[in-house]
């Protein structure tokens, strides 16, 4: 059963992403766009919370902490993702942020002492591979751009790391995550709120925010699902399977807004997808 839920969680996930790449595409604020994606990802939580009965966890201070502790990494992580978006093409940048699963792995494997199998060696590996690929392409192309987009990829993985990392330690805890990430979303969506009186035009701020409310209701669910996945099952392996929301965004970027990679490009892309999947496998 738990597989299943990974895969849920990697499908729904996916199409967070993919509506955040559509928003910046028609040219949506980026700030309002994740105010409406924490907007209802905040309501989500909480009508979960409520409807479980683990709403009055809200009195825990651990509750409190590891709230901030997520949030933080995923409204940093949403926000140098967009970041990211506007240097590199989506493609490769949705993929790489999910290097993050590395570390996730490491962390079920080396201190909980799960079980890490050869193929997921192998794939760990590969997605190394395509780092080492792209670092190096970056020294033979415009350097302004390529650095640009490099860091805030390496900064989106480690603050994503923070939000999936932090989602399995407070599981080992005993801690129910849907109280936590409405902390988390609530106070990411106070932080998205203060910039929105600077919002570009009408039109931008329409478009952001109703493709930012969407995603925000795939990111709930993706989330939550994702959350029952570490309980059910190995984390060690729930991670890369939800890594795999990445193909939602990558395949869509090619095969709807005809994005170009060259060769190096492809090579990276091919290694990373190739190391998710076999993880997955």
């Amino acid at each position: 059963m738990w597989l299943a839920i990974a895969v849920g969680s990697a499908l729904l996930f996916g199409l967070a992403g993919w509506w955040m790449k559509v928003s910046q595409m028609r040219r949506g604020n980026v700030s309002v766009m994740l105010f409406g994606l924490y907007a209802s990802g905040t309501a989500g939580f909480g009508m979960h919370a409520a409807v479980e009965g683990t709403i009055h966890q809200l009195s825990d201070y651990r509750i409190w902490l590891a709230g901030i502790i997520i949030g933080a990494g995923s409204a940093l992580g949403n926000a140098l993702f967009m970041k990211a978006l506007d240097y590199g093409p989506a493609a490769l940048t949705s993929p790489l942020t999910n290097m993050n699963i590395v570390l996730v792995i490491a962390l079920g494997t080396l201190y909980y002492g799960e079980k890490l199998h050869y193929a997921e060696a192998t794939g760990i590996a590969l997605l190394l591979a395509a780092v080492v690929l792209i670092s190096y392409k970056k020294q033979s192309a415009p350097s302004s751009v390529q650095s640009r987009w490099y860091l805030y990829v390496t900064a989106a993985i480690l603050f994503f790391t923070f939000r999936n990392a932090g989602l399995k330690v407070t599981e080992e805890l005993g801690l129910s995550s849907a109280p936590i990430l409405f902390i988390g979303y609530a106070l990411s969506l106070i932080w998205f709120a203060i910039p929105l009186r600077k919002a570009s035009s009408s039109a931008a701020f329409r478009t952001g925010l109703k493709l930012g409310l969407l995603a925000g209701v795939f990111s709930y669910g993706g989330l939550q699902l994702y959350a029952v996945a570490l309980a059910t099952g190995p984390s060690n392996l729930a991670a890369p399977i939800f890594a795999t929301n990445s193909l939602v965004v990558a395949a869509g970027s090619i095969l709807v807004y005809k994005e170009k990679l060259n060769r190096a490009q492809w090579a990276a892309f091919i290694l990373t997808i190739s190391g998710l999947i076999i993880i997955r496998i």
